[in-house]
């Protein structure tokens, strides 16, 4: 009787194995239309959805602005404040330039100021004292002449000439003075002009930071002679070098295919790998020129970088996006067949015959192509082996499961008529 019952459970256990293994293969094996002596033919069922293109590059990233700090003025480092690492702001200083000859001079600047202003005082007295003496003679003068117009002889003409004479001279006087102290003023100007101009090169001893950023090298010590960059040509080395972080350029080589695509202001979305993290940056300039070697456009993304966690010569991968299309019809590349000038498609019809139609293309992305016109949601076509089958010609379908929408870089391609492939752009436009 146990035995029996064995044998039983045994059996039952069997029967379960054999119906969930039936499930699963039927779970797993594409749906089947029948038809009798017809060929079987994998099909693709074409469906609305949507298709981006991106195109992933490879660049390095570099700060927006790297800046070698140079005094204006020769001189001994007093000392230094920042060292390599070091986050700084614009007009925060940097370092003190010991000048002797400076001190010296701009003393000598402020004497020649004060001289110059005394110079000024003196001339102004000495225009009063000649007024004061030409409107005393000139009053001698007009008396006499008065006098002498009313009783003409009373007064001898040589006196009156000689008043005349002194009355003119004082008037020159008056002229005289007013020239030297308008020369004086000018005298003062050029005094105060030199002690600012000495005063700003003293001011040059203290270097500060022109922008904000990062100090990527220190090149100077506390009592090192320092050497003024005045010079373009000249080889001597700057306090230091400095950074602009707050912003790091990328630079991308755009393929020649794919420029069309690049458009200032357009957002790119940048991977470093390094950091584990995506950063969001724009296209903001392009050099609009083809490199013949490589025939690639340098284009550069704008990555906001405030809190430093990107360092400079760190890798990226930069994800542009070329082109899209929402709400098309989408098909499989390899259900495109290429007939000359023409695309075609091979559709299973309700009978499960076989039909070519000529289709449109639209953009294509790595697995899936959009069709402007020609086929509608929910035909079927025929995505590999197109050259065994005819016209009217019946087969059996065999429906694989497709993506309706594809997010994917511009590539993959399509079978021609003779077994080829060939890419869907050749003739999608």
């Amino acid at each position: 009787m146990r035995k029996r019952l064995w044998v039983m459970i045994s059996a039952a256990v069997l029967a379960i194995a054999v119906v969930l293994l039936v499930l699963h293969v039927r779970h797993r094996t594409p749906t089947v239309e029948a038809a009798p002596g017809a060929p079987a033919a994998q099909v693709a069922v074409a469906q609305r959805g949507e298709i981006v293109q991106v195109l992933t590059l490879a660049g390095q990233f570099q700060p927006y602005q790297v800046v070698d700090i140079h005094p204006k003025v020769s001189g001994f480092v007093r000392h230094i404040y920042v060292d390599i690492g070091d986050r700084v702001h614009k007009g925060e200083t940097l370092a003190i330039l010991e000048v002797p000859e400076l001190q010296a001079q701009l003393a000598g600047t402020v004497s020649e100021v004060a001289r110059s202003q005394d110079e000024i005082t003196r001339a102004q007295h000495e225009v009063q004292g000649a007024e004061s003496t030409y409107a005393a003679l000139h009053s001698d003068y007009m008396r006499l002449l008065q006098t002498s117009q009313a009783q003409p002889g009373l007064v001898a003409q040589q006196e009156l000439d000689d008043a005349q004479a002194k009355d003119l001279s004082s008037q020159a006087d008056v002229d005289a003075a007013k020239a030297a102290l308008d020369a004086a003023e000018k005298g003062l100007q050029v005094s105060r002009a030199d002690n600012r101009r000495v005063s700003a090169i003293e001011n040059y001893t203290t270097v500060v930071a022109p922008l904000d950023g990062v100090i990527i090298w220190r090149y100077a010590d506390t009592g090192a002679l320092i050497q003024p960059g005045i010079n373009s040509n000249d080889q001597d080395l700057p306090i230091v070098r400095l950074a602009q972080s707050g912003i790091m350029r990328l630079r991308l080589p755009v393929p020649e295919a794919y420029v069309r695509y690049v458009h200032t202001g357009d957002p790119v979305k940048v991977r470093v790998d390094a950091l584990g993290r995506s950063f969001d940056g724009t296209i903001v300039r392009f050099t609009r020129n083809l490199n013949f070697e490589t025939r690639t456009m340098e284009t550069e993304v704008d990555v906001a970088n405030p809190t430093l966690a990107i360092d400079s010569g760190m890798y990226a991968n930069a994800l542009m996006r070329l082109d899209h299309a929402e709400n098309v019809v989408t098909i499989p590349v390899g259900a495109v067949v290429i007939h000359g000038s023409q695309r075609q498609a091979l559709v299973v019809d309700g009978t499960n015959h076989v039909r070519i139609r000529d289709i449109q293309l639209g953009i294509q992305g790595n697995q899936l192509v959009a069709v402007g016109s020609g086929l509608e949601p929910g035909d079927r076509v025929i995505i590999g082996g197109q050259g065994k089958y005819s016209e009217g010609e019946a087969v059996t379908p065999v429906v694989e499961k497709t993506p309706s929408s594809e997010t994917a870089p511009q590539s993959g391609g399509m079978i021609d008529i003779n077994g080829d492939t060939n890419s869907a752009n050749d003739g999608g436009e």
